[in-house]
């Protein structure tokens, strides 16, 4: 980890961030004062010490950095700050997987930003997020800046920092045509125009016995699922219930929907015998008319000129229905998730997906830690003034399971050189039984050291295969092999763990080429 340390370090002092460390054992008081106690969910491990007091091990740190702030400032002259800590988290996630993927415990970088305007809060957010980029452009990794929900931690904007791979957890939507890039949860395509033309045909009843899916209905009816809209039920924050209506061929993006401030949040389906209760009609034969429920729609259903729905009827279906003249709206909303193919929401191009590893997360949180726990300083007029914040989170070990992912081959792990846990390694063949290969490696081995590369000096007693082949699976990003024959040729054997081609150097120009493949 020192190379990726070093990166990390210098780019956080480069944004003007300092460096702390804060305590992995954190005390409950700190969380009720948030909610977060009770709402952070089964990931926080949570002990109790001899004399009885809850303590839980930090998952992440916003309640500590927000305790010591609001104890250590007094002054707006003495804002903004940035503070960070390179620490060990522990989450207890429901099912661990992808070795240090997602594991319990982890190596992460946080920072945690205070300010007393959005301007501030803003610029701060702007240079960490150049950092992250600079950080991950100098781990060699291929990666995408994307919005993103804010989940439990909470706030405002929101960007997270994929690396792409196949093998990712995240499915990530961004523009051929643009720079827009956002994770399924978030993502949003170009909204259309709602429809303004009425259909020539009255509304009518129809038939669809036993027909309750709309792919069951659209069979039966030999049309497109894209004809149909797609009724469903959701407990709501005002009202009991809720419907939600979206296009027979969309599915709903349940982050989307609980962020609508009639939906209750975290979204949670009506149950069937609440839903014949209320609004006597089954599941399956739901729809917008007549609904004494409040309704939203999503854009695209809306967009619909005319379309068929449940008729809140067992059996029964009505076609030829529009928008305001047989069915209303409290709201319309982007409600359904996104497509490949789909116009790119700011008019340049379409959306295509891809799979993501998230490594890095950076949040604005506005006040929500810092009302909660009191946190103020005196402003420029002589009041006390409620501090905004910023949250910047970046997954170390995440980094490196990540640049393993990205960078490997059928023989093993191919390391970006500035995340590599050696710059090469030295290769004497027959060390053992040659006086001359033996000195020329160890010589070798402390002059690069002294020029300040990494070097791993395998001088194990293993046939050459197995040393090569370990070398490989290690993934060094460069070798050097010290075998007789070559040296009575002053000549040294290179070869880069990305090509398959073997170079012989003279000895005397060893040092210039190894300067020009691996610059400090």
């Amino acid at each position: 980890y020192t190379t990726l340390f070093r990166s990390v370090r210098e780019e956080m002092n480069r944004a003007n961030a300092m460096e702390v460390l804060m305590p992995a054992v954190q005390p409950a008081e700190l969380w009720q004062e948030t909610g977060r106690w009770e709402t952070f969910g089964g990931q926080l491990l949570t002990m109790r010490d001899s004399n009885d007091r809850d303590y839980c091990f930090g998952p992440t740190h916003e309640e500590v950095i927000t305790d010591l702030i609001r104890n250590e400032l007094q002054s707006y002259k003495q804002l903004p700050v940035n503070l960070y800590q390179i620490q060990t988290k522990f989450r207890d996630e429901i099912r661990p997987r992808f070795g240090v993927m997602r594991a319990r415990e982890f190596i992460m970088k946080d920072s945690y930003s205070f300010h007393l305007s959005q301007e501030s809060l803003q610029q701060t957010y702007d240079d960490m997020y150049q950092a992250y980029c600079r950080i991950f452009d100098r781990l060699g990794l291929h990666y995408r800046a994307v919005e993103a929900d804010t989940g439990a931690i909470g706030g405002s904007a929101s960007h997270e920092f994929q690396v792409l791979a196949d093998s990712g957890e995240d499915l990530i939507f961004y523009s051929d045509g643009s720079d827009y890039a956002a994770n399924v949860e978030q993502a949003t395509s170009l909204l259309p125009q709602k429809a303004s033309t009425l259909p020539k045909e009255a509304m009518a009843l129809i038939d669809t016995p036993n027909q309750k899916t709309i792919a069951e209905v659209a069979e039966f009816l030999q049309i497109d699922s894209q004809q149909i809209v797609k009724t469903l039920i959701v407990e709501g924050e005002e009202h009991p219930l809720v419907a939600l209506v979206i296009c027979g061929n969309d599915e709903l993006n349940e982050i989307k929907a609980s962020k609508h401030p009639l939906v209750k949040s975290p979204l949670c389906f009506a149950d069937e015998k609440t839903i014949l209760q209320t609004l006597k009609a089954p599941l399956g034969s739901i729809g917008p008319v007549g609904l004494t429920i409040p309704v939203i729609a999503d854009h695209h259903a809306l967009a619909m000129s005319s379309f068929i729905c449940g008729a809140n009827q067992v059996d029964k279906h009505y076609q030829h229905v529009a928008w305001e003249r047989d069915a209303n709206y409290q709201d319309a909303y982007d409600l359904r998730e996104v497509k490949e193919g789909d116009s790119s929401p700011d008019g340049k191009g379409q959306l295509k997906s891809c799979r993501g590893i998230e490594v890095g997360h950076v949040f604005q949180l506005g006040d929500k830690y810092a009302k909660a726990m009191n946190a103020a300083v005196i402003n420029e007029h002589g009041q006390l003034q409620t501090m905004i914040m910023g949250c910047y989170g970046l997954g170390i070990t995440r980094v490196v399971a990540a640049a393993i992912e990205q960078h490997h081959d059928e023989r093993g792990i191919i390391w970006p050189q500035n995340i590599a846990p050696f710059h090469l390694v030295i290769i004497p063949i027959n060390g053992q039984r040659s006086t001359i290969v033996k000195d020329c490696a160890e010589n070798l081995y402390q002059q690069l050291k002294a020029q300040g590369y990494e070097v791993l000096l395998d001088d194990r007693n293993e046939r050459a295969g197995v040393l090569f082949a370990d070398s490989d699976l290690i993934g060094i990003p460069h070798r050097l092999v010290i075998g007789e024959r070559n040296l009575e040729q002053s000549l040294i054997e290179y070869k880069a763990r990305s090509s398959q081609e073997i170079i012989h150097i003279p000895l005397a120009e060893l040092s210039h080429f190894i300067n020009e493949q691996i610059p400090l």
